[in-house]
């Protein structure tokens, strides 16, 4: 395959990155461009402002949780058909897992992919120095292959030409330059930006504010002629019909119904899971705990994944004909795969607030931030895992559960400590840890397998 792309990078977070990549995938995209959005990392969040921008999934590449074979196959069933791919990088250009190398690291993926990689700089404080911060990245890994700058936060015409001209004698074109205006209006909290879903219209005012500062500050055909140098990959697309070992049969009965936690609270999944259960023979409903008052009709499986739970705690508590209908499906055996916000959501109370009651467990919010890549180890055969299953996870959240994990654990961790996590009890699993299924697709088939038998 031979679909032109670009790797957005800079030298460290809060340089402005997803500033330039959302707004430069928005920008080509109303030109009519087929952008195909990517995400290096595990970040959520991010990729729902770049499926507002192009139209399409955002999708991550994140080659600790799906291992480095995994980057370019991924990135190829995401971009097939389209005309241009944009990839955010994550934290700075070779930054990646602790002490793991480049594991995971925006320069690893630029690697893999085969792609130009174009720096976006927070010139604010500097002016000629912007050349040697410049030369040492592009020097660093030769492999890596910096095709221009675009520079950020400068704040006036001479700072500007003195910027170009300590560019010039390095060597490296000025691909844009972004002037020191106030922040596109995409406000934060203790996770980073808020998502798409819970202020969608006014996102989609962000969004096309980033894309006019874009467009009025980058060269935009320069941009484009330098993602049309990227070389063809040679790697077949993932396909999440083959990942599972082929298609399985049709159930006797149809398909079964898996329904999957959506809405503002619960905003945290990768496009594949879904694609995943879909090819192992499920019917994918998505359902808003805070707005419905039963599960989907025909409910053979249940998944919630991450999000802010502990935002809308009283509005999720307030709908207790869900939070009931939940806990009779549990109860029932039901087949429940719960990552994070899914946890605190089957918890018992959430900041003192009832929650759903499966699981003998209280959450509240914690002052300490949890971040990093883990790697982890089934510990009992559950609906989502048999024992032994290994897989590489990440973990982020600011609340905490007591206790930490059920008489019988959902994970033991190996990698950096050393500790078990998380509940298995009947049909649920359920951990603070997120995953990406792609890494292991047997997952998804035994998940819809759990879902078609209880049915």
């Amino acid at each position: 395959m031979n679909v032109p792309r670009l790797v957005i990078a800079a030298p460290s977070s809060g340089s402005g990155k997803t500033t330039v990549a959302t707004g430069l995938m928005a920008a080509f995209a109303e030109r009519g461009l087929a952008v195909s959005p990517h995400k290096a990392g595990p970040d959520y969040i991010d990729p729902g402002y770049h499926a507002l921008a192009t139209g399409r999934p955002g999708r991550n590449l994140d080659a600790f949780m799906c291992g480095p074979e995994l980057v370019g196959p991924l990135f190829a069933h995401g971009s097939a058909g389209c005309d241009l791919a944009v990839v955010e990088g994550v934290m700075g250009l070779y930054d990646g897992a602790a002490g793991r190398g480049e594991l995971a690291s925006t320069a690893q993926v630029a690697k893999l992919l085969r792609a130009p990689v174009v720096l976006v700089v927070d010139a604010s404080s500097q002016s000629r120095s912007v050349a040697a911060l410049v030369h040492g990245f592009a020097s660093f890994d030769p492999q890596v292959r910096l095709g221009g700058v675009i520079l950020n936060k400068v704040g006036s015409d001479r700072h500007e030409v003195m910027l170009r001209e300590a560019l010039e004698e390095a060597g490296m074109p000025v691909l844009g330059v972004m002037r020191r205006a106030p922040q596109v209006a995409t406000p934060s909290r203790h996770l980073g930006l808020v998502p798409v879903a819970e202020r969608r219209s006014d996102a989609l005012a962000a969004v096309a504010a980033l894309a006019e500062q874009v467009r009025q500050g980058c060269d935009l055909e320069a941009l484009l002629a330098l993602a049309r140098t990227a070389p063809p990959l040679d790697c077949a697309a993932w396909s999440p019909e083959g990942a599972p070992a082929g298609a399985p049969p049709e159930p006797v009965g149809g398909r079964p119904v898996v329904a999957v936690a959506g809405g503002a609270a619960f905003t945290f999944s990768y496009a594949e899971h879904a694609e995943l259960l879909q090819a192992a023979g499920a019917e994918v409903v998505t359902f808003d705990p805070l707005r419905d008052e039963a599960l989907p009709d025909g409910t053979a499986g249940l998944v919630i994944g991450g999000g802010f739970p502990e935002v809308y705690a009283p509005e999720l508590s307030a709908n207790e004909p869900l939070r009931a209908a939940v806990a009779d499906f549990a109860a029932a055996g039901g087949p429940v795969a719960a990552e994070c916000a899914g946890l605190l959501y089957l918890a018992r109370s959430l900041d003192g607030k009832p929650m759903c009651g499966v699981l003998d467990a209280d959450a509240r919010m914690s002052e300490r931030l949890t971040l990093g890549y883990r790697e982890a180890v089934a510990v009992s055969d559950s609906a989502l895992a048999a024992a032994g299953t290994r897989l590489r996870g990440h973990e982020f959240h600011r609340t905490v559960i007591e206790p930490g994990a059920g008489t019988v654990p959902a994970w033991g961790f190996t990698h950096p400590e050393r500790r078990v996590e998380g509940f298995v009890r009947q049909g649920v699993h359920a951990s603070y840890l997120h995953t990406h299924w792609a890494a292991q697709p047997s997952v998804a088939r035994r998940f819809a397998e759990a879902a078609a038998a209880h049915r």
